[in-house]
Formats: C-alpha cells, structure tokens, sequence
C-alpha cells in the first residue's frame, strides 16, 4: 500500500455525540469530518460497521456484510419522511457520555418499526425503485441475511441453532417456507440495510470530499451466530447440525495462562481454495464499498491459526495450524487489484508472519504503550520502526494512555515504567500523553492515528473495552464540551510541522 505521510483519528461513530443514545450517521457525524480537516487529519479509523449481538461487541457481528441499524439517524428518518418530527420529541434522557446499549436498542427499534410502516404506507414509486436496486445490487449477502434475521427475531433472538430444526438446517422446501412465513420482517430488515447503506454513503463521500479517507476494520474470524455461517455451513469448521467442531483463539501468552477461547468457527481453507476464495472476495468488495483502507484484524491468523477443539473449556489444548495466506493474498490481488490493506500484527508474530506481510508491503502496527511496559518490546519503540507502518498510542483494547500512565506511577513495581518513559522521552512534565503523541507524529511511520481519547487526554473512564469480559464494553463517547476550542488548531501546526500534509490530493467518492 502506497500512502503518503499522513495522520487521522480513531473513533467509532457510536461514541459521536447526540441526542438518542448512540452515535449516528447524522449531523454530528459530518461534523467530525470537519474537525478533522480542521485538524489538519487525512484519516478516520472505525470498528467494524456490522450488526451487533450479544455483548455490543463490534467485532462480533450478525453478518460480515451488513450495516449496523443501531447507527441509522432518525433525524434523517425524519427529514426523508418516514418519520415525524413529533416522532423526536419524547426522547428518553440518554447519559451523554455512555451507551446505555439495553435502552437505546429498545427505542431505536421503535423509530425504526415507526419509519418501516411510513415507507410501506407511502408506496412513493421513486423510493421503491430505489430500494428494490439495493436489493437487487446486495442479493448476494442481503437476501441471506434479511432472512436471518427476520427468522432470528421470530424465535425471539435466540441463537439459530435453537430454531425450528428445517429453518435452522436449511432443510428442502424450508427456505421458501420461510421466506413466505416472516415476509413482512425480511423487508423490515432489507430497508434498515437500505438506510444504513445510504446515510453512510454520504458520510463517506463528504468525507472523500475532503480529502480523507476512512480506514475500515476487517475481523478474519465470523461470529459463531451469523448469517454468515447459518447460510455457508461448507465453508466452516461445523457439522451438517451446525455444532462446533474447531473453533479460533489464542494460546496461553503473559496475558492468559490458559489462553483466549474466542469460539468463532473457523475457515475449511480447502473448500475456499477451490473457487479462489471466493466468498472471501465479496467479502472484501463489499467492505471497499463502505470504507477506503482495509485493517485485517488478527493479520497472522491468515500464516498460521490456533485450532481448539470445538468442546474445549479452554484455548490450552488447540494447536497451530498453516494457513494458505500466500495464496489468498495473490488471488485477492489477482482479482481485486492492490487492495489497500493495514496488517494488524500483533501478539505472537514469527518470522513467517512477518515475511508474509512484507511481501505484499503491508504496513503493519505499532502501538507506544508496548513498548513502555513491564514486558517491554523494544520493536515498538520509535527508534525501531520503518516507515511502511501505523503507529497509535493505544487501541480500542488497552487502557487510555493516561490511564495506562496513572497506574504505573500508583503501582511502586511498575515505577520503572513511568521514569524510563521520562528517560526515553526525555520529558519530565504531567502530560506524557500529549508527549507521547508528539514522538508519534515525529516518527518515521508514514501512518500515524491517535484515538481520540488520547487527544482529549482522557484516563481510564474513557477506556473502550476489556478484552474477555462481557458487559459495560464499547460504550464511551464524547461531547463537543470535552473539545478544547484549540484543539483542532494544534493538531493542524503538528501535521504541518511534522510533515504530515493536511491538504493532499482529495479523494473523489466513486459510491
């Protein structure tokens, strides 16, 4: 991938700010797209866009393909007809600054069973016409998954595998049973796809506009309850009745003595291998469709993957198992083109991992707080880097920098974190977040995205998730009163005196 210097900021659009609860792809979304090009940014890094289950978790979506209903504006809704403005007056008091998942589920779905009645009541012949090419252009994905879910939601949201037994299996005749039985619930399903899909559409285009791109996260693994695996048994390490027999995790590391157990299935590489990768290639397009970089989360999965058994109670028993990355890589660019894709390369990662990833020059990742801790890896130190990479101060999984620095000076055994990060820095200041998004954007690394939490220079209450717990995760967000009214005038000066341009050549929106 061949990108210029540049720099951006991750942030979900869930945490933007508004009034109804979550994030959305309204007003408030555009203007982030204008605090980043005042700040002088050329990137936007986002979570993956999915459907979200159980959980809340991003990364563990109801399909590889769809948009997440929770991110649709009603305000949009409103201004297109499909809901009132009445509709939006007796909005719930939401908390600002949290997700309260549970609450905004319940009246989101309200507007949008609302907005679904107005278009079905409406029958206006240029917005059917509209719709039924959506349809049309995303049958592939769109007719699976819209059934999916009209069926999941006649079953009251339970796992698919404890559905009537010919739906669930996909028995003759079944599908088209079904089809007819939960009609009116598959449209419902395919016009909330319909509106997610045309709200971000234009999010994105105004942000090609600007000159700045979105980089979109690719998880390698599926969730075990997905149309994905529902519709493409084949393709998966399950039985004929959908049971486990392999599953995805990690092995035991410093981190867990008995691994992670992700339990997502995993891929029967030579069924893929036989068509290409196909499913895989949709996969990809589709994404390209919603975002401009692709970030492959769990990259080394695509060398090598921990295999577990399917009824193991821990990840200790899996092994390592090769992966036809080589391959894969090739046919993707055969038949898609020099896809633009960031390498999430971390955790155990050999040599062939690394060779993988070099020899079809994707930049990899760095993350700062690896590189100041108490198992200190020196590769993520800035003297160590090359410039084909991405650097951030944190992720999405760690604590906020803040945070991470608050308890290193709180706990006396990790004393010696804190003054070698003075030492290295060579700051002996109280703001060594802001110091350390200074050597970033000084860095070699071509690619440099700070999450906004570490701009705002936000501890531990604005940490986005712990890894392998369920509940109170992926629910931060901000308000525009947390942004000092210099911020974006700062970030602007360091872009430009790093060399970071603020004005490249803007991206046309072919979408």
């Amino acid at each position: 991938m061949n990108i210029e210097r540049s720099a951006g900021i991750l942030l979900h659009p869930t945490s933007l700010p508004g009034k109804f609860g979550i994030g959305d792809l309204g007003e408030q979304a555009f203007n982030f797209i204008n605090f980043l090009e005042a700040s002088g940014q050329t990137l936007w890094q986002v979570f993956p866009l999915g459907p979200t289950g159980y959980g809340d978790s991003p990364y563990q979506c109801f399909s590889a393909f769809a948009g997440s209903p929770l991110l649709i504006s009603p305000e949009i809704l409103a201004e297109e007809g499909y809901l009132k403005k009445e509709d939006l007056t007796k909005i719930p008091k939401f908390d600002p600054i949290n997700i309260d998942f549970g609450g905004v589920i319940d009246y989101k779905n309200s507007l949008l069973r609302k907005a679904f009645e107005n278009f079905v009541k409406e029958k206006n012949p240029a917005v059917e016409k509209s719709f039924s090419a959506f349809c049309e252009k995303h049958n592939d994905w769109l007719d699976d998954y819209s059934l999916f879910m009209a069926v999941k939601n006649y079953h009251g949201g339970n796992l698919w595998t404890t559905w009537n037994k010919e739906i669930a299996l996909r028995k003759k005749g079944a599908i088209e049973k079904w089809k007819e039985k939960v009609a009116d619930e598959i449209q419902y399903q395919k016009f909330l796809q319909f509106n997610f899909f045309k709200q971000w559409h234009k999010v994105k285009k105004y942000a090609n506009h600007k000159g700045i791109k979105i980089i979109g996260d690719l998880p390698i693994f599926i969730a075990y309850d997905s149309a994905d695996l529902w519709a493409n048994k084949s393709l998966f390490t399950v039985d004929e009745n959908g049971k486990l027999l392999t599953c995805a995790g990690v092995p035991p590391d410093y981190f867990s003595p008995t691994g992670q157990l992700w339990g997502n299935p995993l891929y029967r590489w030579d069924e893929m291998e036989k068509d290409d990768f196909l499913w895989w290639r949709k996969r990809i397009s589709a994404l390209l469709e919603l975002i401009d970089i692709v970030r492959i989360d769990h990259f080394r999965g695509f060398e090598a993957y921990w295999e577990i058994p399917g009824d193991a109670p821990t990840a200790e028993t899996g092994k390592w198992v090769k992966a036809p990355g080589d391959k894969f890589f090739t046919a993707v660019r055969k038949h898609l083109g020099d896809v633009p894709i960031i390498a999430e390369d971390l955790g155990v990662i050999t040599k062939e991992v690394n060779a993988l990833r070099d020899k079809f020059n994707f930049p990899g990742i760095k993350i700062l707080q690896f590189a100041f801790g108490t198992k200190m890896e020196t590769k993520f130190l800035p003297h160590n880097f090359i410039p084909n990479c991405v650097v951030h101060t944190g992720s999405h999984d760690n604590d906020t920098t803040r945070g991470y620095f608050e308890k290193a000076k709180e706990e006396k055994h990790k004393n010696d974190i804190y003054e070698f990060t003075q030492k290295y820095l060579g700051y002996y200041g109280d703001d060594i977040t802001n110091q350390l998004i200074k050597t970033a954007y000084a860095s070699v690394a071509k690619i440099v995205v700070i999450p906004l939490q570490d701009m705002l220079n936000f501890g531990n209450e604005a940490r986005m998730n712990f890894p392998g717990t369920l509940g109170g995760n992926w629910s931060w967000r901000f308000t525009w009163e947390q942004v000092p009214y210099n911020l974006a005038g700062k970030y602007k000066k360091m872009c430009e005196m790093y060399q970071r341009p603020p004005k490249p050549e803007k991206v046309e929106s072919e979408k």
